[in-house]
């Protein structure tokens, strides 16, 4: 029987498994976030070593606004959420119920980044625009460099979603919902040190 042969009702329990290449996925995956994670650190170390060179800009302390962060890290956070439901309805093999988490992860994905890119437009209009001090450029090359994986998640989860619309759940269609999990866990998993290190060290260091 060939991989594209399976049915949803003879599916294994974790289907994203079920062949070499599926693990192969899984495994080579787990390896391209341990490049992505050195990445982050670096961004992460040069943040910290400028994040007190202001020049003419308005300090952290000044600028942030911690109730927009808050609601965009609980938007964030929760679709994290969500995408654990979709993985759920994997294993389950309930395919409407996992796209549609699969549809409300992307839609708090895109809630996100809408309040993300508002949040540049205000801090531009306060000064605070990409070349004004080395805070000021090392903090939209850590956020922004992290809003673009945010952007690349939703095409990709949506992607997902279409195929999984034309083919259904199979062990070739698994290991990319899981995969694309993995990578969105990831991203929030790297917010949570974006808002304590960037934003409430900024307002209280």
């Amino acid at each position: 029987m060939s991989a594209h042969s399976h049915v949803e009702g003879q599916l294994p329990h974790e289907p994203e498994k079920a062949t070499l290449e599926g693990r192969n996925k899984v495994l080579g995956f787990w390896l391209f976030l341990g490049g992505e994670t050195v990445l982050f650190g670096t961004l992460f170390s040069a943040f910290l070593a400028l994040r007190h060179q202001v020049l003419d800009g308005p300090p952290a302390h000044e600028l942030f606004q911690l109730p927009l962060v808050a609601l965009a890290t609980a938007l964030l956070l929760t679709s994290s959420l969500t995408s654990v439901f979709a993985v759920h309805a994997l294993h389950t093999h309930r395919v409407k119920a996992l796209i549609n988490w699969l549809i409300i992860t992307v839609i708090l994905g895109a809630g996100f980044l809408g309040l993300e890119i508002y949040e540049f437009y205000h801090y531009v209009h306060e000064g605070h625009g990409f070349t004004t001090s080395a805070f000021s450029s090392s903090f939209y090359t850590l956020v922004g460099f992290h809003g673009a994986h945010v952007a690349f998640g939703i095409l990709w989860i949506s992607l997902i979603i279409v195929q999984l619309m034309k083919k259904g759940l199979t062990v070739v269609t698994a290991p990319k919902v899981y995969v694309a999990s993995m990578y969105w866990h990831f991203i929030d998993v790297v917010w949570v040190f974006i808002f304590t290190v960037v934003y409430l060290m900024g307002k209280v260091v």
